[in-house]
């Protein structure tokens, strides 16, 4: 009976999005993660909400919309914390309380696509479209290059900032990089997972890995595995009962986490 789902278009669009978001996620979440930067993932889904309202509003594209507004917050986050030194959870903070409330008041003045937008909050399989499809594909692989290229660079920033920038790094540079990165698998996960539930796919991964005490390349894959496991069982189980894709996919992201909490309590 599961293998039924894949007679489905909407179904193959939904697993081929899925599993991308899963890979892209995962490797970012990584990063920000190590920085104690998890904040980050939760701010840029509230600011691509207010993408997503403005898009319904008039008459745009959601999606890009999305992607837009998740990338100007990024670096409008990153210049206040790199160049002006704001405390990043406090700039997170006020991103996050003022984009949340942004996003009410445009869908309170609009107050007719409350369907459309439920979609885009927790998630919806039967929303991904070709143009989706295209539109991740793209930036997606983008993404993915830039994080690979960077990769060892990345890490030694998270480890170590100050040291990485005394080494000669383009440390702000590679910082304002790896925001647009996170800002845009944010914005194309909407689709799938769901505005308010896109954190968790970033951050929950990573976190479960970590409690296995391997390192950093080993947790990556570690983390890439779990993102991955728990889309698929997620979609599954959100087409044979019925239910959010986004949500069906954080639950089992969460018993991941509690399965590694148990094996590894010391």
């Amino acid at each position: 009976m599961m293998l039924e789902m894949f007679d489905y278009p909407f179904m193959q669009r939904a697993f081929i999005a899925g599993l991308m978001i899963a890979v892209l996620a995962s490797i970012g979440g990584s990063f920000i993660v190590l920085r104690r930067y998890s904040l980050l993932s939760e701010t840029l889904a509230h600011v691509s909400l207010v993408g997503v309202a403005i898009g319904l509003l008039l008459g745009y594209s959601p999606l890009w919309m999305a992607v837009l507004a998740s990338l100007v917050a990024a670096w409008l986050i990153e210049y206040l914390r790199s160049v002006h030194g704001l405390y990043s959870d406090s700039v997170l903070a006020i991103f996050l309380s003022g984009s949340l409330a942004l996003a009410i008041v445009i869908v309170s003045l609009a107050g007719s696509f409350n369907a459309s937008l439920f979609s885009y909050l927790f998630g919806s399989i039967l929303s991904v479209t070709n143009e989706d499809l295209w539109v991740m594909g793209i930036f997606g692989t983008v993404a993915m290059g830039l994080l690979l290229l960077f990769f060892k660079e990345l890490y030694f920033i998270a480890f170590d900032e100050e040291v990485a920038r005394a080494s000669g790094l383009p440390v702000t540079l590679l910082n304002f990089m790896l925001v647009s990165v996170i800002a845009l698998v944010i914005a194309l996960s909407i689709r799938v997972v769901g505005t308010l539930l896109i954190g968790a796919l970033m951050v929950i991964p990573p976190v479960a890995a970590i409690r296995f005490g391997m390192g950093f390349y080993p947790t990556t894959l570690l983390s890439i595995a779990i993102a991955l496991v728990s889309v698929i069982v997620g979609l599954g189980a959100s087409y044979l009962f019925s239910l959010p894709s986004g949500a069906a996919i954080v639950l089992f992201l969460l018993l991941f986490f509690i399965a590694a909490l148990v094996i590894n309590r010391r």
